[in-house]
């Protein structure tokens, strides 16, 4: 049998662009991978995946290179890199767009809004696609189009097959459906190598957008104010509260309504009425404006960087939001904050068990927040994190596959609920060796892996 030999951009330690090449967006877990093959094709990844399972190699899969714990990369191993395959081709008589994997956010938002299209997903630029889509794909528009996997279609992905080899499979509602269906919130990296995915494309023109800040005075009554409304407002409209550490001393909420300015006013009334707004404003603009407005250079930018989240499925109680403000009271910098974006909408119009996404019924989606500049800092930083986690897990649920933490003792649970059992029988359908694997990958039903 012939070898295989690795093809595409391959970089290695000596190269001059290791260091860049290897550097994922959380500097704090830094690895040293022996190889990272930049896939431009197709059949750059299929020989990439033969090479690594012929010469018994540890090898990982990274796109956007925003994977929380760095389950992207892995030292003295290979890298399977497809952020070089990133052609965005749109079928404007069937409304749908074949994208390559390697497509960030940033260029997927552009190259759509030429046609006057979109597909709802996240708000960092540099986020690549596939990644976010696998785990679910939360922002901006969920609440009036649902999760970025919700308007997936179609998977092209490279298998692993027989005891070394590679195969091009597809996977839509015909073919392969129960794959497509894993696809939707089972996570990255879990069954295969996804090079295309092709999405049903809403149309999208001009938004509302607004924002709503208060200080640290009115940090209880903001808080509980957008809770108890964000969910529940006109599906139109989405928001996000970031509540900042004690030290910046600000509450801010910004959302998008796909609808007129005039109508958002009123529907902004119980915010606007709540303790003492420092600032209130709302604009209309086109879509691809409000896409730059929520692009946070910050975020797109490697930093030494803990995060984590969970699940919030009724509102807080007094105590709760009394934790969220001891903690921010008492944060290890100023950058530390919690996150959190409403859900409901069309997201809830559609079953736990429909898509591998589980959590349909959550009303909001919450992330701990922190970044330091000091090696020596990061004990205190995570650990900030974690302690948060656990003094607010009386009142959450779970966690979003695309915040992953390690420190999760009960991950599969947290990441997928009930449909873990069911993303165990695909994964063991279409993974039956656990080629693919990392430290909270899913595993197969068979018992000597």
């Amino acid at each position: 049998m012939k070898k295989a030999k690795l093809t595409g951009r391959i970089v290695s330690p000596g190269d001059p662009d290791y260091d860049e090449a290897r550097t994922n967006n959380n500097l704090s877990l830094p690895k040293f991978p022996s190889k990272i093959v930049f896939c431009q094709k197709t059949k750059d990844v299929v020989n990439a995946l033969k090479w690594v399972r012929e010469n018994n190699e540890e090898f990982r899969l990274r796109s956007g290179r925003h994977s929380y714990e760095n389950y992207s990369l892995v030292n003295h191993g290979l890298i399977i890199d497809v952020s070089e395959m990133n052609e965005v081709a749109i079928n404007n008589e069937e409304g749908t767009a074949r994208i390559e994997a390697g497509a960030n956010l940033g260029k997927v938002y552009r190259a759509l809004w030429e046609h006057g299209m979109t597909i709802p997903a996240g708000t960092e630029s540099s986020v690549g696609l596939v990644g976010l889509t696998l785990g679910g794909g939360i922002g901006m528009l969920s609440r009036p189009f649902g999760l970025t996997c919700d308007h997936l279609i179609e998977i092209e992905m490279v298998a692993a097959s027989g005891h070394q080899g590679a195969e091009l499979i597809r996977a839509n509602r015909q073919m392969n459906s129960d794959l497509l269906w894993a696809s939707c919130g089972g996570g990255g990296g879990n069954f295969g190598i996804v090079t295309a995915l092709t999405f049903k494309l809403q149309p999208i023109a001009d938004v509302t957008l607004f924002a709503i800040v208060w200080e640290w005075d009115d940090f209880e009554i903001a808080f509980d104010a957008w809770q108890k409304w964000a969910p529940f407002t006109d599906e139109r409209l989405t928001s996000q509260i970031e509540l900042k550490s004690k030290e910046v001393g600000e509450v801010v909420v910004q959302g998008i309504f796909v609808g007129p300015a005039a109508e958002l006013k009123k529907l902004l009334r119980p915010l606007r009425k709540s303790g003492s707004p420092t600032e209130v404003w709302l604009k209309e603009v086109p879509f691809i404006k409000a896409v730059r407005f929520f692009d946070v250079p910050s975020g797109n930018q490697p930093a030494l960087r803990k995060r984590s989240g969970s699940f919030i499925e009724k509102p807080f109680p007094h105590v709760a939001i009394m934790r969220m403000k001891q903690f921010l009271e008492n944060a290890p910098n100023r950058n530390a904050s919690i996150w959190q974006q409403s859900l409901r909408g069309a997201i809830a119009q559609i079953p736990s068990n429909r898509t591998a996404f589980y959590y349909r019924d959550a009303l909001i989606a919450q992330e701990y927040i922190t970044s330091w500049d000091n090696a020596e800092d990061e004990k205190e930083n995570v650990q900030w994190v974690e302690d948060l986690r656990r003094i607010l897990s009386p009142f959450t649920m779970g966690d979003y596959v695309n915040f992953p933490d390690q420190s999760i003792e009960n991950w599969p649970a947290a990441y997928y609920g009930r449909n873990f059992s069911r993303l165990r029988e695909v994964k063991t359908k279409y993974d039956p060796h656990n080629v693919f694997r990392f430290q909270q990958s899913i595993p197969t039903n068979r018992k000597w892996f």
